[in-house]
């Protein structure tokens, strides 16, 4: 009979392969992030802030989506079929924006990265926190999201550097062929399937609770996109910070190339700028995951955000390449912290046989800001200045880190009240079930 013990060092392979997989999907977004903007620009004679940010646009809403139905579908079919399934929709993309004709084109490509990404990074942190278990949970997505963001500051240095040497295009889109091809691979033969370890979880504490109420096991699913949206307030707190966030991150890929080049920086360096930001956020997580593990899963949430919401706004202060990477720096600082607890709340709060469904409730509105954040960013550069897309940032940064420090209870068992599996309390509820 085959034995499901959780634990990163009793899984340690598999967790090590998952590593390599959320890095491939970082290195997968990342090849974008610097290239694709200026490549509107200056290539196909894109003008409008607005028009650019619409392929973020379209990113951000696909990969909502597609993170709600992916953690649906993971507790039916589990999570290695969707991974692989989010690899065979990546194929065509290098192909989409090497032969672009017109924006509209890129667009189009931004819609199958969606896709990739709202399943393939959905099902890999799924992954890591079935083999990890409660004791390292945000260990493990602290991991998951230091190698995403990792991959994503890689992404976007490296193809910077291409760009520099050969072009916008091309080149740097056949680095993400071999990238997309070894992701496929991977998924395919070696990573293994990880819902079993989800079910003998959800056992466990049925029998450790020694109780005949099971409420909180298998709710369906309109009622998990209830309790995880409105119905709760640190879900709801939860939820609100992660899609605010995401504006910092629509920011950094559509108007930093923009507003740094137009500043006088080059291709290169400003995949340094960004890179650096990305790096940041990603190597902190290393630790920030940790953090939340040792001292409560809140106040680095609150911190994070107004520590990234300094960070952007510091940008619009200081002009240079060495300051602007500082400011960035502080911005994924800010990000670091906020952003790996912010999964690690709503897998405290979901019960084992629905957190998928959960994690992917919250994936929905958080990447959902993506296109709110694309497209505030778009009419304040528009209708204002570059710098207003600054402003506005920073500004709903620090209003929602507000709401959090108001309504998020701390989920972390040693730490807070917050009954994970049990039931939720009837004060923190916005309204009755």
């Amino acid at each position: 009979m085959v034995s499901y013990t959780q634990g990163i060092r009793e899984n340690w392979q598999q967790f090590v392969l998952q590593l390599l997989t959320v890095f491939a999907v970082g290195l997968t977004i990342g090849s974008e992030r610097n290239v694709v903007p200026i490549l509107g620009r200056d290539v196909l004679g894109v003008e409008s802030v607005l028009v650019i940010g619409s392929f973020v646009v379209s990113f951000g809403f696909v990969k909502a989506l597609l993170n709600l139905y992916g953690g649906k579908w993971a507790e039916t079919y589990g999570r290695k079929p969707i991974l692989v399934a989010g690899w065979l929709v990546a194929l065509p993309i290098p192909v989409v924006l090497i032969y672009a004709p017109n924006w509209w084109w890129v667009t189009i490509g931004n819609v199958l990265l969606g896709v990739n990404q709202g399943l393939a990074w959905s099902m890999s942190v799924n992954a890591k926190i079935d083999l990890a278990g409660g004791e390292r949970r945000g260990l493990a997505v602290g991991l998951d999201e230091a190698f995403g963001y990792g991959g994503v500051a890689v992404g976007s240095w490296v193809t910077g550097i291409i760009a520099g040497q050969y072009g916008l295009r091309p080149a740097p889109f056949v680095f993400l062929v071999g990238v997309v091809l070894l992701g496929l691979l991977v998924a395919v033969f070696f990573v293994e399937e990880t819902l079993p370890y989800a079910e003998a979880e959800a056992e466990a504490e049925a029998d450790a609770s020694n109780s005949d109420d099971d409420s909180e096991a298998n709710l369906p699913f309109v009622a998990v996109l209830k309790r995880a949206t409105w119905g709760d307030k640190t879900l709801f707190a939860a939820a609100q910070a992660g899609s605010v966030e995401k504006f910092v991150d629509a920011l950094v890929w559509i108007a930093y190339p923009l507003y740094l080049t137009s500043s006088g920086l080059s291709v290169v360096e400003v995949g340094g700028v960004v890179g650096v930001y990305g790096g940041v956020w990603g190597v902190f997580q290393l630790y920030t995951g940790k953090l939340a593990d040792d001292i409560g899963r809140r106040p680095p949430v609150v911190v994070g955000m107004f520590v990234a919401g300094a960070g952007v706004l510091a940008t619009t202060f200081v002009s240079g390449y060495l300051p602007w990477m500082v400011t960035a720096g502080v911005t994924g600082v800010g990000m670091a912290l906020l952003y790996p607890n912010l999964i690690t709340v709503v897998g405290d709060a979901a019960h084992p046989t629905w957190r998928a469904t959960g994690l992917g409730v919250y994936r929905m509105w958080r990447d959902a800001g993506y296109g709110f954040g694309a497209i505030l960013i778009g009419l304040a550069a528009d209708f204002v200045s570059v710098q207003m897309a600054f402003y506005v940032t920073a500004a709903a940064m620090f209003v929602s880190g507000g709401v959090a420090l108001v309504w998020m209870r701390e989920t972390h068992p040693e730490f807070g009240d917050y009954q994970s599996t049990g039931g939720i309390e009837r004060d923190n509820l916005l309204i009755d079930d």
